[in-house]
């Protein structure tokens, strides 16, 4: 078992032994490899934000890359983990976050402009993908959608007609202090 597999699975989960050929689905190789592209994207921003920075025009802002690469590890692991929703949850709030600092690069002050464009391209076409993924994952973990019908059943062991009557009867405590006598 490699590290990471000892890093995002908990104790308690059971142990594959070994794996078939149809173990994966085409969403779960998805997610995983979304989540694969977000630890290495968030590994570039913790190592590298003045690159990042210079490329956008924002020099001085590498805090901020910083943080959104630590939030992008953290939404790999979890995309990476058993519970794929939350993590390609996570990647889509995050996306929706990147979006929106990108467009608030697009000043015309701004002498990186065409590189933010070409950012903001890329992180909504990432988007997309990350929400077709996350669809699918929740289609398919999903609970199926099956109504029971009850209305047959009334909750009484003898039906309504049996227990008509039964209240008036001796309660149970009356009934067992004669028989202990």
């Amino acid at each position: 078992m490699s590290i990471l597999s000892r890093l995002t699975r908990n104790e308690g989960d059971p142990k594959i032994l070994s794996s078939g050929p149809r173990s994966r689905e085409a969403t779960d190789e998805l997610a995983r490899g979304l989540g694969w592209f977000s630890l290495g994207l968030g590994l570039f921003q913790l190592m590298a934000p003045q690159r990042i920075t210079r490329a956008f025009g924002v020099t001085g802002s590498e805090h901020v890359v910083r943080a959104y690469g630590a939030r992008e590890i953290a939404s790999g692991m979890l995309t990476l983990s058993t519970d794929k929703r939350a993590g390609l949850a996570s990647r889509v709030a995050g996306d929706g976050l990147d979006i929106v600092t990108l467009l608030a690069l697009l000043s015309y002050r701004n002498p990186q402009r065409h590189t933010v464009k070409a950012a903001l391209a890329m992180v909504v076409g990432i988007t997309a993908i990350d929400l077709l993924a996350a669809g699918a994952v929740s289609a398919r973990k999903a609970r199926p959608k099956t109504v029971k019908d009850y209305s047959d059943r009334s909750g009484f062991p003898g039906g309504v007609v049996g227990a008509r009557g039964i209240a008036r009867q001796k309660p149970p405590t009356e009934a067992r202090a004669e028989t202990t006598h």
